[in-house]
């Protein structure tokens, strides 16, 4: 849990064990708090600041070592060594015991100087110590509170258990040891001799003087919660001033005699309300620290998900930059091809002019030559002026620059791409947003996942990836014609959506979309491919319907409240390709003529289909049919319709014709041709008839033509 590094000691790494509290409020076990304490020189004060890892001094010589007061114990054989304990505070051997020692806190580097009773003189804390043993039995932690038997540390081969301590040396013995180096008499019966710590027993105790004559001495263990100088006495009042818990004889002593002494109960209740109150406070912050852990972690996917679109952008950006580059190549290309071919054309046109005049001339010059060759003077004087003649115009005719190119194989144009080039190399990168003051949108990014087409109708949504200096006031949609021509606007406005109805069946519509501020317009989105459906999927359309016009399933199903005819349209708009829809006869009573084909969106309602030039249609009773449009009927076929019957409607744009079928053989011939513009299914029917529209169907295979 997030309390455990409160509860490990910041020497060894550990759970506390036996951990005493030093004055800087700082805790360490009771072993690592022997292991970091120093020997200073006579007469040296530890410096506050200096970190026990960075000493000046380290340990005395051993002839310096020598201790002659009635503390010590007179043995300082082993050698000093630096060592590092697993949390990298540096570990300090033993000390020989010396009026002069120290420890320095690991934590805050804080140095104190140790008095005559040594680390005994730090009080221990035993609710961190109770916290721990706690903390490891709910946690199924093997309870290392006590630490493992403590060893001689005077044996000088394979040291064996310790079985006392000196509090004065703080030094371990076994009892061979003790015996030879720490006898209880003379200035040593004075020495204090505790139990070590064990897995058993807790450290500290105090020792009930020693004997003379090498007796073994008497351990006693203090109790817990007694004061350090008098072990008989519990703790009963708390010193403000020295901010330490004191006995009764402490007081008797006068060590507090002008210091604010109250109650211990009384302070316990305080502090512990101080504690709460302090709590609270950080309560406050751990929930700010957690609220602001959830705004980081929300942060990072705004990160992933702004890096998205910025990667998407930049490619946007430079792929406007490469296509804008592609077709001025193919600009420049098409200038050089029409140059190249200009040139080609006039050199052509020379050299068939050169090649006629020379085949002229030369012939001329053969024909000269043989009549030179005649030795019949009065024949050539006959024809010698005529001729001399017509070479002196021959030669005139090869005027000056005719045998000169009039164009020449070099082409006179020049592209300076060093500045562009430049530019490009030196894109890059503004850091922070730059306020390059107000700027047209940027290219809109198209939603794919957003953008689909059903049947004839597309819709499209786009979004800007970054905010423009100055607000976007609107979109302007363009399509082409699904052929590849010309772009034109379908939508301009403020939204992100739009859906684009009445396009062609069966094509593919190229789209892009543009945005616009005060500033100016924008660059072009990429471009979006949307291809409509093959074949039409609709029903009849409530909307457009005459009022007598009853619809159900869904729209798919029409009757009439009136015996008069009334007309009712598909919601498909037609104007390219090929589509085939049929009508089921569901109800037909008294033999009526309903009627069925194409008209134009305000065609007539009130009066039979094919009354008025905005309908192409077949009327059709129970035992013949009629074509009629504009109120002329063409073409009786034999055969009707009954209920269960299918009619049939092709309408193929590509052909420009109109062709019925009754349950699906084709009825009559092509019905009607040069149909050209939009059209929309049409049926007219009175109350004696009920129809159901089918549609998304194949075109039939048996046309007559």
């Amino acid at each position: 849990g997030d309390m455990e590094e409160e509860l490990k000691c910041p020497v060894c790494g550990s759970f506390f064990r036996d951990p005493i509290l030093l004055p800087c409020s700082h805790n360490v076990c009771l072993l690592c708090a022997r292991n970091i304490t120093v020997q200073t020189p006579d007469g040296e004060t530890p410096v506050q600041s200096r970190a026990s890892g960075s000493s000046d001094y380290d340990y005395l010589d051993m002839d310096k070592m020598s201790l002659y007061s009635e503390t010590d114990s007179g043995y300082g054989s082993y050698t000093p060594c630096q060592l590092k304990s697993p949390n990298g505070v540096r570990v300090f051997p033993p000390v020989a015991p010396h009026r002069n020692c120290s420890l320095t806190c690991p934590l805050c580097h804080r140095s104190v100087s140790l008095d005559e009773r040594g680390l005994r003189g730090f009080p221990r804390n035993r609710l961190l110590e109770a916290i721990v043993v706690r903390y490891q039995q709910t946690r199924g932690i093997p309870c290392s509170a006590s630490p493992s038997a403590v060893k001689c540390q005077l044996c000088d081969r394979n040291p064996v258990v310790a079985t006392v301590m000196c509090e004065q040396c703080d030094v371990y013995y076994c009892n061979a040891c003790q015996q030879r180096c720490h006898p209880s008499r003379g200035p040593l019966a004075k020495h204090r001799l505790v139990p070590p710590p064990s897995p058993n027993q807790a450290a500290g105790g105090a020792a009930s003087g020693g004997g003379a004559g090498g007796q073994q001495p008497v351990l006693t263990a203090r109790k817990a919660g007694t004061c350090v100088d008098h072990e008989a006495e519990n703790f009963s009042m708390y010193c403000c001033s020295c901010k330490a818990p004191v006995c009764m004889k402490c007081l008797e002593e006068g060590k507090h005699a002008k210091h604010d002494v109250k109650p211990l109960a009384v302070m316990w209740k305080q502090h512990k309300c101080q504690l709460s109150q302090a709590l609270n406070g950080v309560s406050d912050k751990a929930k700010e620290a957690k609220e602001f852990l959830v705004q980081l972690k929300n942060m990072l996917q705004q990160i992933q998900e702004n890096g998205v679109e910025f990667e998407a952008c930049l490619v946007a950006q430079c792929d406007s930059l490469i296509e804008a580059l592609t077709r001025q190549k193919a600009k420049l290309l098409t200038k050089v091809t029409k140059e190249k071919e200009y040139k080609l054309k006039v050199v052509r046109d020379q050299i068939t002019h050169c090649t006629m005049k020379l085949r002229q001339t030369t012939g001329m010059m053969e024909y000269c030559l043989e009549v030179l060759k005649e030795n019949d003077p009065s024949g050539f004087l006959q024809i010698s002026d005529a001729l001399i003649k017509r070479v002196t115009s021959s030669q005139d005719q090869w005027v000056k620059g005719a045998l000169e190119p009039k164009v020449g194989p070099d082409f006179d144009l020049s592209l300076n791409t060093d500045s562009l080039m430049q530019t490009i190399l030196q894109l890059d990168f503004c850091q922070g947003k730059v306020d390059l003051g107000p700027a047209v949108p940027v290219a809109p990014l198209l939603q794919l996942e957003k953008c689909c087409t059903r049947n004839n109708s597309a819709t499209l949504a786009w979004r800007v990836t970054a905010p423009a200096s100055c607000p976007i006031e609107g979109y302007i949609l363009e399509l082409d014609d699904g052929n590849g021509g010309q772009y034109r606007e379908v939508y301009v406005g403020k939204e992100t959506v739009c859906t684009v109805d009445g396009l062609h069946f069966n094509s593919a519509y190229n789209a892009r979309v543009k945005a616009y501020n005060a500033v100016g317009v924008g660059p072009y989105s990429k471009t979006v491919v949307l291809k409509t459906s093959d074949v039409a999927w609709f029903t009849f359309d409530p909307t457009s319907a005459h009022r007598d016009i009853v619809l159900s399933n869904e729209n798919q199903t029409a009757t009439c409240s009136s015996y008069d005819d009334r007309v009712v349209l598909g919601t498909a708009a037609f104007s390219k390709g090929t589509h085939y829809w049929e009508v089921t006869i569901d109800r037909y009573d008294n033999h009526p003529d309903p009627a069925f084909g194409v008209a134009r969106i305000n065609t007539m309602k009130e009066m039979m289909l094919g009354k008025d030039d905005k309908a192409w249609a077949m009327y059709v009773d129970n035992n013949r049919s009629w074509f009629m449009h504009n109120n002329s009927h063409t073409n009786r076929a034999e055969g009707g319709i009954t209920k269960g019957s299918t009619v049939g409607i092709l309408l193929d744009l590509t052909k420009r014709t109109l062709t019925f079928f009754i349950n699906k053989e084709q009825h009559g011939p092509t019905a009607f041709e040069n149909l050209d513009g939009v059209f929309v299914p049409a049926v007219s029917l009175n109350r004696n008839v009920q129809v159901t529209l089918l549609t998304g169907l194949e075109v039939p295979k048996n046309i007559k033509q």
